[in-house]
């Protein structure tokens, strides 16, 4: 062999040798620990993993090959939310991630370390988990679901789906809704140019919630408004349930209310908040920092009536209303 062809054969084969080690080893496996704020068995809940799955295969994350996602389901148990926390942080991931305040606060009281990026939280800087919006600050980012001005949209809405309401019951868990007295707020400063009186009803329990709406709609006027917190999702069924035994045209902050039987909701999709934050998972994953990735907050909100409930309530819901809705449940 001429001296030339070897050294060009052997050069080929040195540019061959790393590639074909490069080939033969195994991508690095990744680790993700979602702490949700749901029971494992709800729907809603298993459309937001299954969007945050599908957001992630897109952007080439794939589960058992290249990334293992840990979930744990604590509902709306904020101690359980707390020893899950820990116990997904003892894995080492390489980020967490929170669904609600309650969750997020978990692990933010785990780790202050461990990249956290957040879904559906309503007031971070209120809640401590970032210094601002633009710049967080800190190893916690994350994507928002409302803020704390829409009390008065949502108050609005209701008295347009029944104009004789003039008494209206906020109702709340304290425990994972830390954050419910910026919308309070919000409902009451709307409440006299609307003609109409607010009651918050703080609930911990489904008797709590059975004896509040009771008592409640003891009085005629009545509405309500379900603060968006873990523990009204979670309790989703007793709530439209006593509404509905009350006669309480009711506004929620989650489309699963409506689909379960509820009377309207205004809320952000939850599925597109999950899968949109894998845009976030992704990028820290790549080697971005939470502090340098500012929060992003919902662009759109979705008006979702279920036309059925409103005739058992004996509503004849606007038409304008129904045209300006982005779903009609018949």
């Amino acid at each position: 062999m001429r001296r030339r062809e070897f050294i060009a054969l052997l050069g080929g084969t040195a540019v061959a040798w790393p590639l074909a080690a490069r080939a033969q080893q195994p991508e690095r496996m990744r680790r993700v620990g979602v702490l949700m704020s749901l029971p494992q068995n709800d729907p809603g809940g298993q459309a937001e993993v299954a969007a945050f799955y599908q957001g992630l295969t897109a952007l080439g994350w794939f589960e058992g090959r290249n990334i293992r996602i840990e979930f744990r389901w604590p509902g709306g148990d904020v101690e359980r939310a707390r020893a899950f926390a820990k116990e997904l942080v003892g894995l080492n991931p390489d980020v967490l991630v929170g669904r609600s305040t309650p969750t997020t606060a978990a692990l933010k009281q785990a780790t202050d370390s461990i990249p956290i990026v957040f879904v559906n939280v309503a007031e971070p800087v209120a809640s401590g988990f970032v210094e601002n919006l633009v710049r967080p600050g800190g190893n916690i980012t994350g994507f928002t679901n409302f803020d704390g001005s829409i009390g008065g949209k949502w108050l609005q809405l209701l008295k347009e789906v029944d104009p004789h309401i003039t008494r209206v019951a906020i109702i709340y868990n304290p425990q994972t809704a830390p954050f419910a007295s910026s919308f309070l707020r919000s409902v009451e400063s709307a409440a006299p140019i609307l003609a109409v009186e607010t009651i918050a009803a703080s609930v911990q329990n489904d008797a709590d919630i059975e004896s509040s709406l009771t008592a409640f709609a003891r009085t005629t006027g009545g509405g309500l408004i379900a603060i968006p917190d873990s523990f009204t999702v979670e309790h989703r069924d007793q709530i439209i349930s006593q509404a509905a035994n009350n006669r309480l045209p009711a506004l929620y902050a989650n489309r699963a209310f409506t689909l379960a039987g509820g009377l309207m909701s205004y809320a952000v999709d939850t599925r597109g908040l999950f899968q949109r934050s894998t845009t976030y998972v992704d990028r820290i994953l790549n080697g971005a920092r939470p502090s340098e990735l500012p929060v992003q907050q919902p662009t759109k909100f979705d008006l979702v009536i279920n036309l059925k409930t409103a005739k058992a309530l004996g509503l004849e819901v606007p038409p304008m209303l129904v045209a300006r809705a982005d779903e009609v449940i018949e």
